[in-house]
C-alpha cells in the first residue's frame, strides 16, 4: 500500500492548533478592503477555528501534519 499524500492546497490553507483544532485566515482580507470599516478589517484580523463538521476532511487530506503533542509538567532542573 504506498503512503497518502498530503494536499498540497489544504496544508496553505489550514493549520492544526496544539489541541487538533483546524485553524484557517478569515475571509474577505485580500483585496477591495477600503471600501471596510476599520472596525471591521481590524475584527477580520488573526485566525479563527474551522466548524466542527469541516475538521475530520481537514485532518485527513493533512494527513502527517498533525499536531505535536504538548508535553505536560514543568521542565525539571538537573541535579547537581
Amino acid at each position: 500500500m504506498p503512503k497518502m499524500k498530503t494536499h498540497k492546497g489544504t496544508k496553505k490553507r489550514f493549520r492544526l492548533s496544539a489541541n487538533g483544532k483546524a485553524m484557517h485566515r478569515q475571509a474577505g482580507t485580500s483585496h477591495l478592503a477600503s471600501r471596510m470599516s476599520q472596525k471591521r478589517k481590524r475584527n477580520l484580523r488573526g485566525t479563527e477555528a474551522v466548524d466542527q463538521c469541516m475538521e475530520p476532511s481537514i485532518q485527513k487530506a493533512l494527513g502527517q501534519y498533525t499536531p505535536k503533542a504538548k508535553k505536560k509538567g514543568k521542565m525539571k532542573a538537573k541535579a547537581e
